[in-house]
């Protein structure tokens, strides 16, 4: 499945549904890259780092796009992720 990756929201959504997918715990899978639970807790929900968010944002000003190829085992898990994403947006759009 391609994705067009535009956000940190974005990104942070198809790493959770891959990671979910390959039944690996985020404890797990921060030690395996070397990074801290917080950190991959915060890229998967979308938290604009400056790393990411701004490189993310120098991208897009340079006309880049970035597409990413979600593995097809994940992509149940990458659709049911963001429906609830979209329902998650609507009720803190409603309550604001």
């Amino acid at each position: 499945m391609k994705y067009r990756v535009r956000t940190t929201d974005d990104l942070g959504l198809l790493l959770r549904a891959v990671r979910k997918e390959a039944n690996v715990r985020l404890d797990d899978f921060a030690a395996t890259v070397g990074v801290s639970k917080q950190f991959v807790s915060d890229v998967e929900n979308g938290k604009a780092t400056a790393q990411i968010g701004l490189a993310l944002k120098l991208l897009q000003e340079a006309g880049v796009v970035l597409n990413a190829d979600i593995p097809d085992a994940a992509t149940g898990e990458f659709n049911k992720l963001k429906a609830m994403r979209a329902t998650r947006t609507v009720a803190r759009s409603k309550n604001a």
